[in-house]
């Protein structure tokens, strides 16, 4: 299982990282691609990563399970996708209402991304309770698993500025991640019903 579980950190860190890539490129032919825009979009960002360590921190105190980590990702997945349909419609509001690009890419990177990402940060805290089973090794299992997501992040980096991008459209990037979201949210339930058949 702790294989497992480490697959599914370096995922999330993958699709982390892929999706703040992306959103440069989603916010670029409304507001440009200045240092306001970018400062907004890693600012909302680790807004929603923090808030998504201290609730997956707290989520990870009740009955931590396989099958709950799997609910995660597919939650993820879920406020991803919308992505596809409506990204384009709200940067067009977002546009007509504020054409500063400090505020409105404020305000379109809040709206666009601040829930799947806060979903995302959930994953490395869940992470680490699902593996430590003692105290004392507590600080290495934690940081062998940042280690493997922060791994995830850099490739996802490098896949989407080297390749993603040149290869596909936004919304295939997209449809891709969340792909793998539900991908990795069906491996963790199978791996819990695996583990419940086979007992103690």
């Amino acid at each position: 299982m702790a294989l497992t579980i480490y697959l599914l950190a370096f995922v999330g860190g993958f699709v982390i990282m892929s999706l703040e890539l992306l959103g440069g490129r989603v916010l670029a032919p409304y507001f440009g691609s200045s240092i306001y825009v970018w400062g907004s979009i890693i600012t909302i960002f680790m807004l929603s990563l923090s808030l998504g360590y201290l609730f997956g921190g707290r989520l990870s105190l009740n009955h931590p399970s396989m099958r709950r980590f799997g609910i995660i990702f597919l939650v993820a997945a879920v406020l991803l996708y919308p992505l596809v349909f409506f990204a384009e419609p709200i940067m067009n509001w977002i546009f007509e209402l504020i054409e500063d690009p400090r505020y409105g890419s404020l305000l379109a990177s809040g709206i666009l991304f601040i829930l799947p990402t806060i979903i995302l940060g959930m994953i490395s805290p869940y992470s680490v309770r699902l593996l430590v089973q003692s105290t004392h090794e507590s600080g290495q299992i934690a940081g062998r698993l940042y280690f493997v997501s922060t791994m995830g992040s850099a490739l996802g980096t490098l896949a989407t500025s080297f390749y993603f991008v040149l290869w596909f459209e936004i919304n295939t990037i997209i449809t891709l991640l969340t792909s793998a979201l539900l991908l990795m949210g069906v491996i963790a339930i199978a791996t819990h019903k695996l583990n419940a058949q086979a007992g103690p």
